[in-house]
């Protein structure tokens, strides 16, 4: 079977317009995949850029274990979530991190 591209494969970085890195997730973000990302967003993380913006508009699922991932960057810089999908955006809300990660609307 062939490899179908998971979240960190799709993962892109680009800086807002303070500079700032935005990383783009898209598909899912669950247990089988959740690792890929979280490889891919340390060197981001780890330049300590003060802010990290994701934009979740290309997300469509998301379970603990990407909570938990998000939860982590955010204990190393600030965290912005961007533009998330409906059902993506109600977990958050139910979960109660819509506030503690910074939602926008």
């Amino acid at each position: 079977m062939a490899d179908e591209p998971t979240a960190a494969a799709r993962l892109l970085r680009l800086p807002d317009e303070e500079g700032h890195p935005v990383v783009g997730l898209a598909g899912e973000m669950d247990c089988s995949s959740v690792e890929a990302v979280r490889r891919a967003l340390a060197p981001i993380v780890d330049t300590q850029p003060g802010r990290v913006t994701f934009d979740l508009s290309e997300l469509r699922f998301v379970d603990s274990s990407g909570l938990t991932m998000l939860m982590a960057t955010a204990e190393r810089t600030s965290v912005v979530l961007r533009n998330p999908t409906p059902i993506v955006r109600q977990l958050l809300e139910v979960t109660g991190l819509s506030d503690v990660l910074n939602l926008q609307r």
